[in-house]
């Protein structure tokens, strides 16, 4: 394929957030390959922010919008001409949309035996496979990206709360899934260590995190809590202040990792081989790789399937705290 002879493309990824932004390298990367490219992506509405100030976008659509059935869409996606598609969601939804389009398919290989194998029997075949932006590439054959990372701009203005010579700190303690989640005792109690070493907690989240921001936050003083909304721009304008996000295997450790702060993030029935890893970002990766059982999903659960959650509660406070204070230095 002579991407230099094309004009018009869809690339496909409907959800969720760290998803969406882990695709930002390879949308600079086809742009950069032809200028003239005009590149168009489709997703779910509540992601439009991940997207929505980025110069190499020509347009955005939306799946199951309000105003919009499935089949309005394919319609309307079809009146565009796009020259291909690349489908970087690779599930029925995406195929049914791909497949009406009738235009030339480029797929992301999920790997979901390799994960599969990983998961259930512990058979790693994944242990050399690249990062998500890489895979995503993939998706072309001999296609190469950029050395640069993640993208997410924002017109924004932090808030004045924030004052960059408090040696601020960032928490982001909210994940969709309770194994991927350290529990919030730990965040309070390496945040009143933090605090006694002159550092200053930040609690960031989106609308699903308040609760917990809220018992951190009330937990540690002097500590701002930033948790409100999901306004993701003004979350992102916010992190640019802070010199490190302590954070879960979540979409908050890939914003970080997009405006290029420091990240520390703490992996429990999750693991590196997914992927899912802060990409082209100074970072630091605390988990427990002792346990058999890790890990026990690809995506996360919502209890410990063995009982004992000791892949959180075997990295206590005291270890991230020694592990955090020596990145900081390093």
């Amino acid at each position: 394929m002579n991407f230099n002879s094309l004009e018009k493309i869809l690339i496909i990824r409907l959800s969720s957030l760290g998803d969406i932004l882990l695709t930002t390298p390879f949308i600079r990367s086809l742009r950069d390959t032809n200028p003239k490219l005009k590149i168009n992506f489709l997703l779910r509405q509540k992601y439009n922010d991940v997207l929505e100030k980025n110069p190499y976008i020509s347009g955005i659509f939306f799946y199951e919008s309000r105003k919009q059935t499935v089949n309005e869409l394919i319609n309307s996606l079809r009146q565009e001409n796009f020259d291909i598609v690349i489908d970087l969601q690779n599930n029925f939804r995406s195929y049914k949309i791909r497949k009406s389009l009738n235009i030339p398919v480029f797929k992301f290989q999920k790997r979901t035996f390799d994960k599969f194998l990983l998961v259930n029997f512990k058979i790693n075949r994944l242990k050399n496979a690249p990062q998500i932006p890489i895979r995503y590439a993939g998706s072309i054959d001999n296609f190469k990206l950029d050395e640069s990372g993640l993208d997410l701009l924002t017109d924004k203005i932090p808030s004045e709360k924030l004052d960059e010579s408090n040696n601020l700190i960032g928490f982001a303690p909210g994940s969709r899934h309770f194994s991927k989640m350290w529990p919030k005792e730990y965040f309070i109690k390496l945040g009143e260590k933090l605090v006694n070493n002159g550092f200053k907690i930040v609690l960031f989240g989106g609308k699903s995190d308040v609760n917990i921001c809220n018992e951190i936050s009330s937990g540690l003083k002097n500590s701002i809590n930033l948790c409100r909304d999901d306004d993701l721009l003004q979350i992102a304008a916010n992190m640019e202040k802070i010199k490190l996000l302590v954070c879960n295997d979540s979409g908050m450790m890939h914003v970080a990792s997009a405006v290029k702060v420091p990240v520390a993030a703490i992996f429990g029935s999750s693991v590196k081989e997914f992927g899912f890893t802060p990409y082209k970002n100074k970072n630091l990766i605390l988990e427990n790789k002792l346990l058999s059982c890790r890990p026990c999903s690809h995506i996360g659960r919502e209890r410990c399937p063995k009982g004992h959650f000791k892949c959180m509660l075997e990295i206590t406070p005291e270890l991230a705290f020694n592990e955090i204070i020596r990145f900081i230095e390093s």
